[in-house]
């Protein structure tokens, strides 16, 4: 199997740039013979809150939100591209060109290198390796929502879709939900990613009720939408009848809605590439 040669980079929160203390908080990887650039940054802050005390919770999964986006973006156009152009040199030269060098506290890593068949596979380990590594594993839950999006986001990627994915708020007068992987085709179609590989029956179906709840609260939008449910079972067997009785729970939501299990991440990543040809024909 072929092996393509890739260059990476860390991102850094730099607390206090006098001492030097910092955690990682993503990972951004470029291979030019794969046309491949992506990056997956953390949008979880309680190792780093643990570590300093005081970060701006919202603020900080807004701008991990933008930078990996930003990156991903970059990543669906160099697949795309025709090979006259010449590419970029490392994958500092682009992660630098989203988050530019400067006296901030996120700073990207020297660069790093190594050769896989899977560069997406690669980026999950260095992911894993480099960020969550530290992680607190013996908390109440076992993959986030994030985690889950990772999942699907790979079929997504294989059908070079994600650049015409972006944030949608879907408000009410008194409520609003916003989806962060959202596409329009006559109407917006929003992705959200939902784990229920938690530790208790009850919490799991807690999570369904609140989904229930929040989307019940925008059902009369002005907006136009159908929500995506894309849901990953817990790892635990002893909870599947939890986890089925919340999808049932998610069933009931009262509007547009489809519900997407794991293992048909790649029959739905084809179907929305099919639907972004037939939307934008230049595709």
């Amino acid at each position: 199997m072929k092996k393509f040669a890739y260059t990476y980079s860390i991102l850094r929160y730099i607390h206090d740039v006098t001492s030097g203390e910092f955690v990682n908080v993503g990972v951004a990887i470029y291979s030019p013979e794969a046309r491949y650039i992506s990056a997956i940054c953390r949008t979880t802050y309680t190792r780093l809150n643990k570590v300093f005390p005081g970060i701006n919770a919202e603020h900080f999964k807004s701008l991990m939100r933008h930078i990996q986006r930003r990156l991903e973006e970059r990543g669906e156009h160099i697949s795309n591209e025709l090979p006259l152009f010449t590419p970029p040199s490392s994958v500092l030269e682009i992660a630098q060109s989203v988050l530019p060098r400067d006296d901030s506290s996120l700073q990207w890593s020297p660069v790093g290198s190594g050769r896989t068949d899977d560069p997406s596979a690669a980026l999950e380990k260095l992911f894993d390796r480099m960020v969550t590594r530290y992680d607190d594993r013996q908390g109440p839950s076992g993959r986030t929502d994030d985690d889950v999006w990772r999942h699907f986001k790979r079929d997504l990627e294989e059908q070079h879709v994600l650049q015409y994915f972006q944030p949608k708020k879907i408000f009410v007068q008194d409520d609003e939900i916003e989806f962060q992987h959202s596409w329009k085709n006559g109407k917006w179609h929003c992705l959200e990613p939902i784990s229920f590989d938690l530790a208790a029956a009850d919490s799991i179906k807690d999570k369904a009720h609140k989904w229930l709840g929040q989307l019940a609260s925008v059902k009369d939008a002005s907006d136009r939408f159908k929500v995506y449910l894309l849901v990953g079972a817990p790892k635990n067997d002893s909870l599947r009848t939890a986890f089925e009785s919340a999808v049932s729970i998610l069933g009931k939501i009262p509007v547009e809605r489809e519900i997407v299990r794991e293992e048909n991440a790649q029959i739905l990543a084809a179907r929305i590439a099919r639907e972004v040809a037939d939307h934008h024909p230049d595709v």
